[in-house]
């Protein structure tokens, strides 16, 4: 059997790749009723990723306790995977105030292939060993390979790597029993079923990454300290409207008047945990930067400490 035949073979047995003989005449139907075709198909995919919320759960709680030792999180993925991998990554850092490198996102083909298609770039599991050791791997690092169909050389070649050098390995795909989950330690299956438009995996597939991706980034951060409640604290003002939302923020947080928040920011140079901790604590801006230090840049925690400070 020739690779082409093989690879026909493999693909027909992926729910992600299925055929739906009812939709076949889907190019004849007026315009809104495609669309009602089409939100219809997305209402399912909240639930697929419900069915893995244990699957998640442990992933994070896996990865934050890596992220904790002052690990990284890296993204490997290809094509639509890849650019939702890289996405989730290039957030982190104006949402989270994560250093640079903390999250990494890695896709077959380079940054070029974010924009246009890499030919061959997915089907190589050396280039994504290539483009992890560049990284230099730690064991408190934790890779996450993404493909829709579980089977993708360049995520399962990331995971596969990461293993052997000792880092934590999840493998995300939307079928089930595919290689990148059992490639991995931590297996997250969402299965979507098949698509609309027959093997287009940014639809549904697509959807249900981003939303899993979303959790681990997010959840994890929450983990570590970088929110206060459901306020993104460590939110990084890097625009006008980035500095309105930590005024924001910070009232939000203190229900100070606008003149006291001023003051605070001020002290703070910006940053708008240590312009709440000046606030609720009532401490200068070099305390509640100490104070912050101290407890590993965690808000809730060095309020306890600045709170106890201030006790006769």
């Amino acid at each position: 059997m020739t690779d082409s035949l093989r690879l026909q073979s493999e693909l027909a047995t992926l729910t992600t790749e299925a055929y739906r003989p009812e939709l076949a005449g889907i190019d004849r139907l007026p315009t809104l009723d495609i669309a009602r075709l089409m939100n219809g198909e997305d209402t399912g995919v909240p639930a697929a990723v419900a069915a893995r919320l244990p699957e998640i759960a442990a992933a994070v709680d896996a990865v934050a306790a890596r992220m904790e030792r002052g690990g990284r999180l890296v993204y490997a993925g290809a094509g639509t995977a890849g650019r939702l991998g890289v996405l989730d990554a290039s957030e982190c850092p104006p949402t989270f105030n994560t250093a640079p490198g903390q999250v990494v996102g890695l896709i077959a083909g380079g940054p070029g292939a974010l924009v246009t298609s890499v030919e061959g770039a997915e089907d190589s599991p050396d280039l994504a060993r290539a483009d992890l050791g560049a990284l230099k791997l730690t064991p408190d690092d934790s890779v996450v390979g993404v493909s829709a169909s579980g089977r993708t050389p360049y995520a399962i070649g990331a995971v596969e790597h990461a293993r052997a050098a000792g880092a934590l390995t999840v493998g995300l795909s939307c079928n089930a029993g595919s290689a990148l989950a059992a490639a991995a330690e931590h297996g997250i299956e969402v299965v979507v079923g098949p698509e609309l438009l027959t093997g287009s995996t940014r639809l549904k597939a697509g959807t249900a990454q981003k939303l899993v991706l979303n959790m681990l980034s997010t959840i994890t951060m929450i983990r570590l300290g970088k929110t206060y409640g459901n306020l993104m604290v460590d939110v990084r003002a890097s625009n006008a409207k980035l500095r309105a939302r930590s005024r924001r923020i910070v009232a939000q947080a203190t229900g100070a008047p606008d003149a006291e928040i001023e003051r605070a920011l001020t002290a703070a140079d910006g940053q708008v945990k240590t312009a709440i901790l000046i606030i609720l604590a009532g401490v200068d801006g070099g305390t509640a930067t100490r104070l912050l230090e101290e407890s590993d840049g965690r808000l809730r925690a060095a309020l306890a400490l600045g709170k106890a400070g201030a006790r006769p």
